[in-house]
């Protein structure tokens, strides 16, 4: 039996958190993403916001890296000053999730980022992000959906090729692409929906929706199928 990918996933650490008779800091990710990395074909490994210093050794145990949803990035990471709905700064999680990401792009680890992560790839690349944007996220704390059209060539055409209904939760998107990267699917409103790295030897995806709010596991088998495994992905 060929072994699963080891599929790392970046994680909340929320302070104050509850659960049975505790209320105690803790590292957290919401059941979906595990869920999905299992279906999919892999599985999940929680990483928990670390010393920066450590991301290159923790990214070379993984075959793949999914930088997971979450708050706000800091302003200052892309040289803007913060809009006032700007949610406050996570640093840690900033400083980690970016090592992170620069770790896998060197060793060619193949990488997906979901929503924040998509948006901390820009960043990471030199790119900007718009602060706040109306009509992607219509009640708090309840996902939405909306219609995203990829576009034509790209990877992520490639995995999913007709105009699709995604979950969707985000005010904030891609302003200025970072080096190298190509928007790959966009909504009704011209807003940036994926983004990727047209490397012949790297995978590098992002997308603003949240896969693991729904279906379709497509964007995740394209992850793991760049591991280069071919592990049987099973429910």
């Amino acid at each position: 039996m060929t072994d699963r990918p080891l599929i790392g996933v970046s994680t909340y650490l929320e302070t104050g958190t509850r659960w049975g008779v505790w209320h105690l800091e803790a590292a957290l990710l919401p059941a979906g993403y595990p869920l999905l990395v299992r279906r999919a074909g892999g599985i999940c490994a929680m990483l928990p916001p670390d010393a920066p210093e450590h991301a290159a050794a923790a990214v070379a145990r993984l075959d793949g890296l999914v930088i997971a949803g979450g708050p706000d990035v800091e302003p200052v990471r892309y040289g803007a000053e913060p809009d006032p709905r700007t949610g406050p700064p996570a640093r840690a999680r900033d400083a980690w999730e970016l090592a992170l990401i620069e770790a896998a792009l060197a060793a060619r680890v193949p990488l997906l980022g979901i929503c924040r992560g998509m948006q901390l790839l820009n960043v990471a690349l030199g790119g900007t992000l718009v602060q706040h944007l109306d009509g992607h996220a219509e009640t708090v704390g309840v996902f939405g959906g909306h219609p995203v059209v990829p576009v034509p060539g790209t990877v992520y055409a490639g995995l999913v090729p007709e105009e699709t209904l995604v979950p969707t939760y985000h005010h904030q998107a891609v302003d200025r692409l970072g080096r190298g990267l190509v928007p790959s699917a966009h909504a009704a409103d011209g807003t940036i929906e994926a983004i990727e790295l047209p490397v012949a030897d790297a995978w590098a995806l992002g997308v603003q929706w949240h896969p693991e709010m729904g279906d379709d596991d497509r964007v995740m088998r394209g992850l793991i199928t760049a591991t280069g495994t071919d592990a049987a992905p099973r429910g």
